[in-house]
Order: structure tokens, then C-alpha cells, then sequence
């Protein structure tokens, strides 16, 4: 318990900080201790909408939705990665 909380604060701080790749290590560590803390998911979805990486980000909502079902942050944040996908998508057809 005591090593998850530490690296999930890890992991926030790098937020912060705009450190988002060593955020999503933190949280991918965090992961392997505890799969069923959706707090983590969420901050991990918050870190792959910053890097533009939309897939991961809607993965790890779904996730999360299918432990809490009504959990905010993960629709608010899958929507942002559906935003992002489909922008990618409209991009990727005018090339």
C-alpha cells in the first residue's frame, strides 16, 4: 500500500511538472499493484490525452468504466480521446 501511494504521488507531481511520459511510468507501476484503483486510470488517460496518444486514452477510461460505471472523469476524458481520434481521423483523410 505504502509503494503504490508513493508512486502514484510520484506520479501526480510529474504532472504538474508537464512531465507526462514519466507520469505514465509512475502510473503503469502503480497499475501492476492494484488494477482495481480507478484514480490511477484516469490520471494515466489525463497523461495520454498530453501526449496525443487517444487510443490509450479511451483504453484505460473503458476501463475504468467497467469497474464505476458512472465515474466523471473517465466519460469526460474518453470523450476528449473520441474528440481526439476523430480529429486524427478528418486529418489523416485530407492528406
Amino acid at each position: 500500500v505504502e509503494k503504490f501511494k508513493r508512486l502514484k504521488n510520484e506520479g501526480n507531481d510529474f504532472v504538474k511538472m508537464g512531465e507526462y511520459e514519466e507520469a505514465v511510468n509512475k502510473y503503469s507501476e502503480c497499475m501492476k499493484l492494484n488494477t482495481e484503483e480507478c484514480t490511477v486510470y484516469t490520471n494515466r488517460a489525463l497523461c495520454y490525452l498530453k501526449l496525443y496518444k487517444y487510443e490509450e486514452a479511451k483504453q484505460d477510461c473503458d476501463h475504468v468504466l467497467q469497474i464505476e460505471d458512472s465515474n466523471i472523469k473517465a466519460f469526460y476524458r474518453r470523450a476528449l480521446a473520441y474528440k481526439g481520434l476523430q480529429v486524427r481521423k478528418k486529418n489523416m483523410a485530407g492528406i
